[in-house]
């Protein structure tokens, strides 16, 4: 990947639906290099606040700032979408794409017109396809795919974008357990060496605090927590939060966070 480094800010966001505010003066720091997981249970306002920072979804208060401190909401679309990506929780399944045509949607912005000259993007699109494990599939049909290979190719997609900024909504969903530590690999990857700034909303706490280096807890629309997982992920916090008991504890040989809800106990009635 050969985007520029970038980071992205978000300050006492409100955001609604209707009038009615769903995310309430949340502030979000995405830095260069580091991946902040948002985490927090269903309606906390985690995906509205990824929409916020996308320009998806219009900000009622406060606004969104890039690492050179443009407002992002003053910049084109074109110039947006070169330096901020957001893969969405769902996109549709188009017919008749082949998995690579799919993978160049993500080459739009760099193009001059629809069909206009993109020296990098040949390379760029190769370089998704082989990442996200799908380049066999490069000339099939995207209609035919499972699931979770049709979540692979968006993010292919979203990774020939090639943007200092990526925002992440739920991307391990539909994909099976080797898939997810592949994508959480590939984005730990895109920080670590690629400089990429990345906003990820996951449900999985442990792979949040597996991931990230910065974790944001949500709840009710507001911010409650936001600071390293051993700090934001601490189990009374979290208990609060999702109004079960959650346990956390670090192993003291690997320092990894470990956090825990009580079993769940199925019983059962073997008929006589």
């Amino acid at each position: 990947m050969m985007a520029q480094r970038d980071a992205m800010t978000g300050r006492s966001l409100v955001i609604g639906y209707g009038g009615s505010p769903v995310v309430s003066g949340a502030s979000i720091e995405l830095a260069a290099g580091r991946v902040t997981a948002l985490v927090g249970p269903n309606g906390s306002g985690k995906s509205t606040v990824l929409r916020g920072l996308a320009r998806l979804q219009a900000l009622s208060a406060g606004d969104v700032r890039l690492g050179d401190g443009s407002d992002a909401a003053a910049l084109s679309a074109r110039d947006f979408a070169r330096r901020v990506t957001l893969l969405a929780q769902s996109r549709p399944t188009p017919a008749a794409v082949t998995v690579r045509e799919a993978v160049e949607y993500g080459r739009h912005p760099h193009r001059r017109g629809w069909r206009g000259n993109d020296v990098g993007g040949p390379a760029a699109v190769a370089r998704a396809l082989e990442l996200t494990g799908i380049a066999d599939l490069a000339d099939t049909d995207v209609d035919m795919l499972s699931g979770g290979q049709v979540q692979r190719v968006w993010f292919a997609s979203a990774l020939a974008q090639d943007t200092g900024v990526l925002l992440l909504d739920e991307p391990t969903n539909h994909l099976d357990l080797r898939y997810q530590i592949e994508v959480l690999e590939l984005v730990r990857e895109l920080a670590d060496e690629h400089g990429v700034a990345v906003g990820v909303v996951l449900h999985d706490l442990n792979q949040a605090a597996a991931v990230a280096d910065r974790v944001v807890v949500m709840s009710r629309g507001s911010v409650v927590a936001d600071g390293p997982p051993h700090e934001a992920l601490t189990g009374d916090q979290l208990s609060e939060v999702y109004e079960i008991e959650i346990t956390t504890s670090v192993n003291p040989v690997t320092d990894e966070l470990d956090i825990r809800s009580p079993r769940q106990r199925v019983r059962r009635t073997v008929a006589s």
